[in-house]
C-alpha cells in the first residue's frame, strides 16, 4: 500500500512488482480488479487471459497485454492507495467512500505520529486512509465486535505493509468501552457504531486535550443522542454536516446561431446526415450533462464531529503570551476548565461580551487548531481590526 514511507519510492524510481503484490488492475474508467500477484496463476477478465508471471518485474503503472492467440486486450497495473482499495475492496459490510472519508481526515486533523482510535472496523475502507495520515510514526487502533471481520481485516492490513501501524482487537466498545490503557493517548478518535452516544463517555476519557471527535450516522435521531451526550461529557464545537458527491459529463458541443438555422432550410440534406443526426439527437438526450455515465458509489449519512477542551497549559502560555504584548485581552474562562461544558453556561442563547476591545460570541466557536482554545470574533486594535488567528500567529512569532 501506498504511505507516506514509500510513496516517493513509487511515485520517481517506477518500484517494480514483485511477486505476492497487491496490484490494482485498470480494465476501463468504470471497472477495476484487486488482484495479489502468484506468478503461478492467471488472470481473466472480458479482455483476455493475462499470466501473473509476466506482471513480475514490470513497473506500476505499466500497460499488459493479454496472452493467447487472437487475444489483442491489454490492461494497466497500477500502484494501490487507499482511494482505489476502496473502490475495488471486498465488502464484508457496508463501507465508507472517498467523499465522506476525505472530510472525515480533515476534520480530525491528522498528521504523521498522531494515535488515532477507531471503532467499527468493518471492511477496512476508512482504516487504510487512517493509517496513511499518520504513517509512518503514528498509529491507528481499530476495533470491531465480529470476531471473523476482525480477523479478516487483520490479515489485510498485514498482507498491505500497514500491520506495524495498525493494532486490530475485536471488542463491543458500545457496551464495554475502550481499553483502559488508551485513556488520555488519542489525537483523534472516529465511532461507526449503530449507538455512537454509549460510547461518548469512554471517547472522552481517551481524547487528549483538544482532540477531536467524528461519528458517522445514517439516521438523524442518532446524531441528536450523540449530540447530547457530547454536551454532557464537555465537548464542544460540534458540527453535524452532509457530504454529497456529484459528477457532471463534460463535453464539447456547437452552438447553432440564427444565421446558420436560416442557413439550413436553403441546404439539401441527404439521407445518411440526418441519420446522424438523429444518432447524435438520441445520444444526447441519453446523456444529460448533469448526468455522469459512471454515478459515484455513496451512500446518504451524517458526519458528526466536536472538540475536546484545550488544557490548561495551553490556554495559559496563550494567555500569558498576549499579556507579555501588553494587550487587553482575555481568554474565556470556559476554555480553562474541562468540567463545565460551554453549552450549559451559554443556555442555548447567544451573548456577546465586550472587554477592553475585545468581542466574544459564546454560541459559535471558531475552528481550527489556532483558535480551538479560545472564542474571541475579533480584537479592536484603534481603528484596526484583528482576526484572532492574525492575533495568535502574531504571538507566537514573538516567541
Amino acid at each position: 500500500m501506498v504511505l507516506h514511507s514509500n510513496s516517493d519510492a513509487v511515485s520517481t524510481t517506477g518500484r517494480c512488482i514483485k511477486a505476492g503484490d497487491l496490484v490494482i488492475v485498470y480494465e476501463r474508467f468504470d471497472s477495476m480488479k484487486h488482484v495479489y500477484v502468484n506468478p503461478g496463476e492467471s488472470y481473466g477478465n472480458r479482455y483476455g487471459n493475462f499470466k501473473l508471471k509476466d506482471w513480475v518485474g514490470k513497473p506500476f503503472g505499466s500497460r499488459v497485454e493479454s496472452s493467447g492467440r487472437g487475444q489483442t486486450g491489454w490492461v494497466y497495473l497500477l500502484a494501490p492507495t487507499p482511494e482505489l482499495w476502496t473502490t475495488v475492496l471486498r465488502h464484508r459490510t457496508q463501507i465508507l467512500y472517498v467523499a465522506d472519508i476525505s472530510l472525515i481526515c480533515t476534520f480530525l486533523e491528522l498528521k504523521p505520529g498522531c494515535i488515532v482510535l477507531e471503532s467499527g472496523t468493518g471492511s477496512g475502507s476508512l482504516t487504510h486512509s487512517l493509517a496513511r495520515a499518520i504513517a509512518p510514526t503514528g498509529h491507528v487502533h481499530t476495533f470491531e465486535f465480529h470476531l471473523p471481520r476482525a480477523q479478516a481485516a487483520e490479515k489485510e492490513f498485514k498482507e498491505h505493509g500497514m500491520g506495524d501501524i495498525i493494532t486490530v482487537k475485536q471488542r463491543n466498545i458500545e457496551e464495554l468501552g475502550f481499553p483502559e490503557e488508551l485513556h488520555g493517548r488519542a489525537d483523534g478518535l472516529f465511532l461507526d457504531l449503530p449507538g455512537p452516544w454509549h460510547a461518548v463517555a469512554s471517547a472522552a476519557q481517551c481524547l487528549r486535550p483538544d482532540g477531536v471527535f467524528c461519528s458517522f450516522s445514517p439516521c438523524i435521531e442518532q446524531v441528536q443522542r450523540t449530540c447530547a451526550a457530547l454536551e454532557e461529557q464537555g465537548f464542544f464545537a460540534v458540527r453535524s454536516m452532509e457530504c454529497l458527491l456529484r459528477h457532471y459529463e463534460v463535453r464539447q458541443e456547437k452552438l447553432i446561431s440564427v444565421d446558420d438555422v436560416e442557413g439550413l432550410h436553403c441546404q439539401q440534406v441527404s439521407a445518411k446526415r440526418k441519420r446522424q443526426e438523429e444518432f447524435q439527437s438520441r445520444k444526447r438526450q441519453a446523456l444529460s450533462p448533469a448526468t455522469s455515465p459512471a454515478p459515484a458509489a455513496m451512500h446518504s449519512n451524517i458526519i458528526t464531529t466536536s472538540t475536546t477542551p484545550a488544557s490548561p497549559q495551553g490556554a495559559a502560555a496563550l494567555q500569558a503570551s498576549l499579556a507579555a504584548e501588553g494587550s487587553d485581552a482575555m481568554i474565556m474562562e470556559a476554555s480553562l476548565t474541562a468540567a463545565e461544558p460551554l453549552n450549559e453556561r451559554a443556555a442555548g442563547e447567544e451573548t456577546a461580551t465586550h472587554q477592553e476591545g475585545l468581542y466574544m460570541r459564546q454560541k459559535e466557536m471558531p475552528m481550527g487548531p489556532l483558535q480551538r482554545i479560545w472564542y474571541p470574533l475579533c480584537f479592536k486594535q484603534g481603528s484596526k481590526v484583528v482576526s484572532p488567528k492574525q492575533k495568535l500567529i502574531q504571538a507566537l512569532e514573538r516567541n
